[in-house]
């Protein structure tokens, strides 16, 4: 599959991976568009910010970029709170408020399961930075992460109804194979890193997507 697909939501829970062929939010437009890892990687950041800026604007509030949006290889990334960053993953980190990820990795997904791995991790990732400038709290870890997933598709079913993003038939297992190869393999709500089943991160994506930011 090639970079710069998009979403389409097909039923409730099946949803698409995403791609555009123009910046449509006041970004940057990055060049060339969607044809390369790295300008994946760029326009994934620039039109969640784009949004979020938006978002928080309309409820009077000013949206504070992250500080930093940082690749890192293995296990030479930034720490955070007095912890390493650890291979193989993306986080946000409040102490900082910034964003990393380890580079190779998301370069293996891009190619092995497509450029909507792209679209669902740094979406996701701003979800928490969104959460961190929103103050909110949360009694489990799943619960945030979840909330995060919601985020994710909220950002880019808005950014496809805005034109921003545009939508295209056929991508739907896309994006469903990169958000069941996240999902945890038990329901343990009670796992201190638990982030959801790959239904409940579908699920919680699609409602993003069907009903906007404002409902997750």
């Amino acid at each position: 599959m090639k970079a710069f697909r998009c979403l389409l939501l097909l039923l409730v829970v099946t949803v698409a991976a995403c791609g555009s062929d123009r910046a449509g939010t006041g970004a940057a437009d990055p060049a060339p568009l969607g044809q390369t890892f790295e300008s994946d990687i760029r326009l994934a950041k620039e039109l969640s910010e784009a949004y979020w800026r938006q978002v928080f604007a309309a409820d009077g509030l000013a949206y504070r970029p992250v500080t930093a949006f940082t690749a890192y290889r293995g296990d030479d990334g930034p720490g955070c709170g007095g912890r390493p960053s650890v291979p193989n993953n993306a986080f946000y980190c409040a102490d900082g408020h910034f964003i990393a990820y380890d580079e190779s990795w998301m370069r293996k997904l891009y190619d092995e399961m497509g450029d909507g791995s792209v679209y669902v991790i740094i979406p996701h990732e701003f979800g928490h930075a969104v959460q961190a400038q929103l103050n909110s709290g949360f009694r489990l870890n799943v619960e945030r992460e979840l909330q995060a997933d919601c985020y994710a598709g909220g950002t880019l079913g808005a950014l496809v109804e805005g034109g921003s993003l545009e939508a295209e038939p056929g991508d739907k297992d896309e994006l469903l194979l990169n958000l069941a190869a996240a999902g945890d393999p038990t329901d343990d709500w009670l796992r201190p890193d638990a982030h959801g089943t790959a239904e409940q991160r579908q699920t919680l994506f699609a409602k993003g997507y069907n009903e906007g930011t404002a409902a997750c």
